[in-house]
Parts: C-alpha cells; structure tokens; sequence
C-alpha cells in the first residue's frame, strides 16, 4: 500500500506552519500598534504634517550644513608643468663592482665573501 505523503509533504506544511505564524504575528503587532493610537486635539500644537514638514525641512538643513562643511575653499583647476631640466655628469673614476669569492680559512672550512672589484 502506498503512502499518500510523500517526501515533500512534510516539508511544505512545516513551511506552510511557519509562514502562516510569522504573517499572522505580523498582522497583529500591525493591528495593535495602528488601532491603538491617541485622538487628535487642536490644543496639542502643532499636527503630524506639520510635524513631517518640519522634520523634513530640519533635514535638508541640517544635510546641507554638513555638505558645505566638508567642501572647503576649492582653488580652482590644478595646473601641470613640466620638470626643470637635470644634467648628469658622469663620473669617469674606476667601474667598481662586487663579486663573490670562496675561501678556505686554517681549520679547514669554506666560506664565500663579497669582495669589491674596481677595474
């Protein structure tokens, strides 16, 4: 006899359980936090356009403010010129250079040295 649930059964109703949980929590902490809400009252000042215009307007100034701080006084174009021309005398002395040189020293061992060699 064959089982009607397949492997894939149980897969899809604990996502469906979890999906369903999550959006159901969802939909209350929505129904609570907007239903719940105090009743406007002229007396309270200002109303909450105002309070988004003014928070809008205080960010467009306060964002400005820090733009124009970061951006000094900018000096115009850069202006590239060529080097000043070097001479280089070259030295006519003795072409030296170094050279490796083995060596046995009194108790026997080699060593290699470094020697300079002028021509």
């Amino acid at each position: 006899m064959r089982s009607s649930a397949g492997p894939f059964t149980l897969m899809r109703s604990g996502m469906r359980g979890s999906i369903l949980r999550t959006g159901g929590t969802a939909a209350l902490t929505a129904l609570i936090l907007f239903s719940v809400h105090p009743a406007a009252h002229a007396r309270d000042g200002i109303g909450v356009g105002g309070a988004a215009a003014l928070g809008l307007l205080g960010g467009v100034v306060a964002g400005s403010a820090i733009a124009s701080a970061n951006n000094g006084y900018y000096p115009g174009r850069p202006v590239y010129r060529a080097p000043a021309p070097v001479y280089v005398e070259e030295d006519v002395g003795p072409v030296c250079h170094f050279e490796r040189r083995g060596y046995i020293d009194s108790y026997g061992d080699e060593h290699i040295r470094r020697v300079r060699v002028c021509q």
